[in-house]
């Protein structure tokens, strides 16, 4: 009780969990799009789902679902490793503010580039909500290293 306690007063690690959550959230809302737009266009991936859903035929590619899926696999290749950064960024006691705004940041240009892509807005949308979203990522990775080098 008194380390959950403790984990309670620290308000970046509150505010990184918030964040955090909100983006894990949305790609479960992602997932369930993919799904969706499978079921709308009849595209399945197995076999048996095509056989419930009308036949064999209907086990094959999309270029709607392969989107979804693609939006779906940036997700885990930025989210997965900002889960891991904002983790122990909190633990080097950064100022709670400056840590919000890199979380926001990242929350947002995640937020942003899934509408874009989902959405298919005109280019560069998507790469600039990419890259606005890597800054807090690369910053927080270089903030970690001067805190970590002595260590090596």
């Amino acid at each position: 009780a008194a380390r959950s306690a403790k984990m309670m007063e620290n308000k970046v690690f509150l505010s990184f969990t918030f964040y955090s959550t909100i983006l894990i959230l949305k790609m479960y809302v992602v997932a369930i799009i993919t799904g969706q737009v499978r079921l709308r266009k009849k595209a399945f991936a197995n076999p048996e789902d095509a056989l419930r859903n009308g036949g064999l035929q209907f086990c094959r590619e999309d270029p709607d679902v392969e989107r979804c899926l693609r939006a779906h696999r940036n997700d885990m290749e930025n989210i997965f490793p900002f889960l891991f950064l904002g983790a122990i960024y909190s633990l080097l006691d950064p100022s709670p503010t400056v840590a919000r705004i890199h979380f926001l940041i990242f929350c947002v240009g995640r937020i942003i580039h899934t509408v874009a892509y989902l959405l298919q807005l005109r280019a560069p949308a998507r790469s600039v909500a990419y890259s606005v979203a890597q800054l807090p990522c690369f910053s927080m990775a270089l903030q970690i290293l001067l805190a970590t080098t002595p260590y090596w």
